[in-house]
């Protein structure tokens, strides 16, 4: 995009977006725009009520350690969220959706979770008016295990790689299409397609009909996300690295908003970023034909944002998510679950601990030592 034409959007504002006070725009395109400051200031002042059809945010989450991006303590989340959550309900349309990835955490010192997530969706539903529509599980295969003293020296717990994902709306019945979002059938699906099946009772009690048989030519898939946040050489990172930018150091892979922007939105329809980081939502809604608005608080994330809406990144974006005329081959878009029994007869590892793992033993110690 020309800057004539940056500079001429900068003037114009959003059809369905009303201002009470003006916010300065850091950057635009055709069909969304950046905003620098503070989210909840944004939302009270840049956004109108019930115009926007989805909020789809990865706000800071409620962790023990401080990170560079800045986020609250756990114990004090549900009400530093509160407001927010006010303004999500004001500003969605009737049967629009707010998405949130929201990470769990652990109580300081003890090998024990927060429930801070779960009361902020408590907290959603009982008093902002939210309903919730269905909860879904991001698994990032690619998560290191940590956390490192309670799984990798104690070993007392198993590795921390999921997210949780509220989809919420202030209605009981949110625009959606899960045809949008569809995945290809299991190996045992299409035999069991190609051999045919009998119509009978299960045990558990279902009923599974003729119609279980049909080939509809995709699954439906489950509130499972296997999406691995891998990157380590888009353009994004080599943009900033040329231009000695910091990295937003939590951003969650394209993957995971395009699904949802998918699966709730029509093109054309807007999509909201209160807490954009690199933009990344703002990018999705984009390449689909979505107008955007993303908000945030650090300008260099900003700066460093503005490289996803190069040509350059566009066909980085193509080549890795849509290689050739379809999708990737097999064994990159699906990740293989042992099963939990796959070594129960390996080495025995002795006793457990009598203490819990209180005590943090020595390498050289006996892992059978139950002192």
């Amino acid at each position: 995009m020309t800057q004539t034409r940056k500079k001429a959007l900068a003037h114009e504002e959003p059809a369905g977006f009303g201002s009470k006070t003006p916010f300065p725009r850091y950057f635009s395109t055709e069909l969304g725009c950046m905003y620098l400051g503070d989210s909840l200031s944004f939302l009270r002042n840049q956004v109108a009520d019930a115009t926007v059809d989805l909020i789809v945010t990865s706000p800071p989450f409620g962790l023990v350690r401080k990170k560079g991006y800045g986020n609250v303590d756990a114990d004090r989340y549900v009400e530093w969220f509160r407001p927010f959550g006010e303004q999500f309900r004001r500003v969605l349309k009737p049967n629009g959706s707010l998405v949130l990835d929201i990470g769990g955490s652990w109580n300081p010192g003890q090998p024990t979770r927060s429930l801070y997530h779960f009361e902020l969706l408590l907290m959603l539903c009982r008093d902002a008016g939210f309903h919730l529509a269905q909860d879904f599980i991001w698994w990032n295969p690619a998560k290191l295990p940590t956390p490192a003293e309670w799984v990798t020296v104690r070993r007392i717990r198993i590795k921390d790689a999921v997210d949780y994902i509220w989809w919420l709306s202030p209605s009981p019945w949110p625009r959606a299409d899960n045809r949008r979002v569809l995945a290809p059938y299991s190996e045992s699906m299409q035999v069991l397609l190609k051999n045919g099946y009998r119509a009978k009772l299960r045990p558990s009690g279902h009923d599974i009909s003729e119609k279980f048989a049909v080939d509809n030519g995709a699954a439906i898939p489950p509130n499972l996300l296997a999406i691995p946040n891998t990157e380590s050489n888009s353009y994004y990172l080599r943009y900033c690295r040329e231009h000695e930018l910091k990295p937003h150091p939590a951003r969650f892979p394209a993957e995971l908003p395009e699904y949802f922007v998918r699966l709730l939105t029509d093109p054309g329809d807007f999509v909201l970023d209160p807490f954009a980081g690199s933009c990344v939502t703002g990018e999705v809604a984009e390449r689909l034909g979505r107008r955007w608005l993303c908000s945030e608080l650090v300008e260099e994330y900003l700066q460093g944002a503005q490289a996803r809406f190069s040509p350059e990144a566009r066909k980085q974006t193509q080549t890795v998510l849509f290689p050739g005329s379809g999708l990737a081959k097999n064994e990159r878009t699906s990740y293989r679950v042992f099963h939990p029994a796959a070594l129960w007869n390996s080495v025995d590892h002795g006793c457990l601990p009598q203490d819990g793992g209180r005590k943090r033993r020595h390498i050289s110690e006996p892992k059978s030592d139950a002192k």
